[in-house]
């Protein structure tokens, strides 16, 4: 769902940052409710607003809730306007900020490790 009001000749020249709704925009706690998404994290609203304020970047919410429900949050949380795009499909993208992702430093053996340790921050 395309949300942005730039031409696509603005948006051809910056990169993609998709940017996860559970767990990073919002209080996501593991407790997933199809119906409610919770409250906006605090102190996202202003790395949004950094973040678009450099005017290299196409912010793109990448979620598996419903489209439709995600634009609501963000229509009600006053975060509609900085992005470009909300979707469930990884698009081509300079960085994915994610609460359930893993940097691939070149090592398989440092991966593995990571993985079958991996807690998300919101476990302790």
């Amino acid at each position: 769902m395309s949300i942005s009001n730039k031409t696509k000749e603005e948006n051809k020249f910056r990169r993609n940052i998709l940017i996860d709704l559970d767990g990073v925009l919002n209080c996501y706690c593991g407790e997933y409710d199809e119906e409610f998404i919770p409250e906006i994290r605090e102190g996202a609203r202003e790395f949004v607003e950094r973040l678009y304020s450099l005017g290299r970047f196409n912010l793109v919410l990448f979620t598996t809730r419903n489209i439709l429900k995600s634009a609501k949050w963000l229509v009600d949380n006053n975060l509609y306007s900085y992005f470009s795009n909300i979707t469930n499909v990884k698009l081509p993208a300079f960085l994915c900020i994610d609460d359930r992702a893993l940097t691939f430093r070149g090592n398989f053996n440092e991966i593995y490790e990571e993985i079958v340790t991996f807690r998300p921050y919101w476990k302790g």
